[in-house]
């Protein structure tokens, strides 16, 4: 089974969308969106969810009312002022956010697919209503360090597992879509990275499929290294700039530490054909291979509002550079088994100067 993993050193560069073309044309694979914070390909490829998971990770300090008795240590040793003190009315949260806006039409509740009004009203009852003055945990500020629970005399604050949020294994257009949301606040987003991954794998398996196509989350953070270790190969996507040019050399790093065999490819290269050829150029020296570029079309976000692909929505322009970028990348995937990546490369030369030209 091999893993195609597409990432970008920044956010914007058009990974997602060219991530969503790859699914499309490649038929047989099943897809991961690995970028949790701000998963997206959901609203291209139209999954219908089959399969529905909670993400628990981490802790989280509960206040048992009954059992407290209201001495504010707690409160005194917070470090992220999570656990404030309601005294009055106008004091306590109310059930739906703002009580003074809150018209009770239970909206919210039922439009919130993250629970976060819910979790407004546990806090509510957490208080004991209005008119009590009392100890409550705000769960979006708490960290899980657990210190309330320890300072707490009459040990009345429990130290619960926090859910994180959710990961779906869905039917997508494409093919079987393994894609997750993590909820408002909430860390530890590698590890739900490498939860879809899991996922991923066994639904390729389960479904004799023999390629797993990742988009990965931008950047150099854990995300991005829980989509790596391990995949087969990686696209990096950047655009003509300087930040462009930076973050790639950073991003393809992080690939070679973990001994990933990593192509590039520059978005919207007629932007600036000079900077598009140095960053190739500074690939080629970093011993990383071309596979393509993609020119700017209006197209791409004309198929964007159409919820659909550019492979899909258009024949020519930015279309055919993501086929002829495709078979690029599905002829060096098939030429990487079995032998070292890139190992008949030139030599290759010092780390590249990332200052601007005056």
């Amino acid at each position: 089974m091999k893993e195609l993993v597409i990432i970008s050193g920044k956010g914007g560069t058009g990974k997602t969308s060219i991530t969503a073309s790859f699914a499309v044309l490649a038929g047989n694979a099943v897809v991961a969106d690995c970028d949790v914070d701000a998963a997206d390909l959901a609203l291209v490829l139209e999954p219908q969810t089959r399969r529905r998971e909670e993400f628990v990770s981490g802790h989280e300090a509960v206040i048992r009312q009954q059992d407290c008795v209201r001495c504010g240590a707690c409160a005194a040793y917070c470090r992220f002022e999570a656990i404030r003190q309601y005294s009055g009315e106008h004091d306590a949260p109310a059930p739906g956010g703002d009580h003074l806006a809150c018209k009770g039409c239970d909206f919210c509740k039922r439009s919130c697919s993250l629970r976060t009004c819910e979790i407004m009203r546990e806090m509510w009852e957490a208080c004991g209503g209005v008119g009590q003055a009392v100890f409550a945990i705000d769960p979006l500020a708490c960290e899980g360090c657990g210190v309330c629970v320890s300072v707490c005399s009459v040990r009345a604050i429990d130290f619960v597992e926090r859910n994180c949020g959710e990961w779906f294994v869905s039917d997508a257009r494409c093919g079987p879509l393994v894609h997750a949301r993590l909820a408002p606040a909430a860390e530890n987003s590698g590890k739900l990275v490498s939860v879809v991954r899991s996922a991923a794998r066994a639904v390729a398996q389960d479904a004799g499929r023999e390629l797993v196509i990742i988009d990965g989350a931008p950047g150099i953070g854990c995300p991005v290294i829980a989509s790596l270790t391990g995949a087969t190969a990686a696209l990096v996507v950047t655009e003509p700039t300087v930040s462009g040019l930076h973050d790639l050399q950073r991003v393809a790093d992080v690939a070679g530490h973990f001994g990933v065999p990593t192509w590039i490819c520059v978005n919207k290269w007629d932007l600036n054909a000079e900077m598009a050829e140095r960053i190739e150029a500074a690939a080629r020296r970093q011993c990383l291979r071309i596979a393509g570029r993609v020119r700017y079309d209006r197209s791409v976000t004309a198929a964007q509002v159409a919820a659909r692909t550019i492979v899909e929505f258009a024949p020519d322009g930015a279309a055919s550079d993501v086929r002829a970028l495709w078979q690029e990348l599905s002829a060096g995937l098939q030429g990487l088994a079995g032998r070292p990546a890139f190992a008949d490369d030139a030599a290759c030369g010092p780390a590249v100067e990332l200052r601007s030209t005056p």
